[in-house]
């Protein structure tokens, strides 16, 4: 997709990329969990490591925005809290994805078509089969035209539920 006037595509940066991937794990979480890590268990979690992360300073880094959040310790400290390889987060092994995280992140993008394949076939009822078709290739072109974990932005909650994005 372009990003200017030109319609050249812009490199993201490395705050993007950081962002990027926090949120790819928060996704692959909630998954997991079936339910969103909330920045209440991610302090937490990260207390108990000896590190430390305010509201406001997760926020840029989810988000992207600010300066590049490169502190070692706090990313390895958040990437033992999501059971990945510090360098994922690190930036240290290039721009893929290491392949655990690309099989989770694989297997959440179809779950997500599925549920959404679903949940069109209970609201739309009885329609004809060819109807079906129909909104079934509609629905996996739409999806596949997606990069894997882009499809979605984190969106923050409220205090009361943790602030953490939640998967969709």
């Amino acid at each position: 997709m372009p990003d200017n006037e030109n319609g050249a595509e812009s490199t993201p940066s490395a705050q993007q990329i950081l962002a990027r991937r926090l949120n790819l794990l928060l996704d692959v979480a909630a998954e997991e969990r079936g339910a969103p890590l909330t920045f209440l268990e991610l302090k937490k979690e990260l207390a108990d490591r000896g590190v430390g992360l305010s509201r406001a300073r997760w926020s840029y880094m989810k988000d992207g925005t600010g300066r590049l959040v490169s502190d070692p310790q706090l990313l390895a400290a958040i990437s033992e809290v999501f059971g990945v390889d510090p360098d994922y987060l690190l930036g240290n092994q290039g721009p893929e994805l290491p392949e655990l995280i690309d099989s989770r992140l694989e297997f959440l993008k179809a779950l997500r078509a599925a549920k959404v394949k679903s949940f069109a076939a209970r609201a739309l009822g009885e329609v004809s089969p060819e109807t079906l078709r129909v909104i079934t290739e509609y629905l996996n072109k739409d999806i596949s035209g997606h990069p894997a974990g882009e499809q979605q932005t984190a969106t923050s909650q409220e205090d009361s539920g943790g602030g953490l994005p939640s998967a969709p």
